[in-house]
């Protein structure tokens, strides 16, 4: 992968990490269009990185609502923003099971399998468009609904169903507020994509990539700025109830990669 290569996926990590198309399916379209050679490890490694950028984004978008968050945590009383991040703890727990026993397994589908992309962003549409016509509410996450956006996460792991899509139909599905569901989705995908890099670097899987630091610094970039932009103008987006315009994208994608993995490869 070169520095050119590293821009193109990050700014695609950037705005797919937001918008519901899937950022770790576009990733492997990207490495498959741009003929990225990479094995599973040092691929998921550069994903890795630029999920963190990503997440870096979301913390600048959200500085005030992750403020909030940690003085009612320091006010140490059962209030909403102690009772908020609860639930963003609850809803990690199906990701850290899986991330814990399934990482193999994970990585090895991060190798530039399209066939299965495009299936997952079909599941992906549907998933859309079933959240697009659902009524918008007042009702807040509950910490059952937490569980359940968390399940969604976890099975968002696979690449071509993504993760805010997932989690933001679920929770409307769950009758909740649309702004709310954005803002929760965005949020408690941050503790997670930070507890990985911190794993990774205890575990010294970083030194994989340590001959193309430049491509990691690029991708990152373009993944930060492309997320400033994608994440403020997806939670506009959600509040109008615009979501089978992405139901659709993702469906004419799913086929289209379903096509190249079947006739092209």
């Amino acid at each position: 992968m070169n520095n050119l290569d590293a821009l193109v996926l990050g700014i695609i990590q950037g705005l797919t990490e937001f918008l519901p198309v899937s950022s770790s399916g576009h990733l492997e379209l990207g490495k498959a269009i741009l003929g990225d050679t990479s094995v599973p490890e040092e691929s998921l490694m550069f994903t890795v990185v630029v999920h963190f950028a990503t997440a870096l984004s979301t913390i600048v978008v959200f500085r005030k609502d992750i403020l909030e968050i940690l003085k009612g945590l320091f006010s140490f009383s059962w209030n909403e923003e102690a009772q908020f991040s609860a639930k963003i703890i609850v809803s990690m727990i199906p990701a850290v099971i899986v991330g814990l026993f399934f990482e193999e397994q994970l990585e090895a589908l991060f190798g530039g399998n399209i066939l299965l992309v495009g299936c997952m962003l079909i599941v992906t549409a549907v998933l859309l468009y079933f959240a697009d016509k659902a009524k918008d509410t007042q009702k807040k996450v509950s910490f059952s609904n937490a569980f359940i956006i968390g399940l969604s996460q976890a099975v968002a792991m696979l690449p071509g169903i993504s993760r805010s899509g997932a989690t933001i139909s679920t929770s409307v599905l769950l009758g909740n507020d649309k702004g709310k569901a954005a803002r929760f989705s965005f949020l408690m995908v941050i503790p997670l994509i930070l507890g990985k890099i911190a794993k990774d670097i205890l575990g010294g899987d970083l030194s994989a990539a340590s001959g193309n630091v430049s491509v990691l610094i690029i991708g990152f970039i373009g993944a930060f700025v492309a997320g400033l932009i994608a994440c403020t103008w997806m939670i506009k987006l959600v509040k109008k109830s615009k979501l089978s315009w992405f139901a659709i994208y993702c469906l004419i994608v799913g086929l289209v990669a379903i096509g190249f993995s079947l006739f092209f490869k």
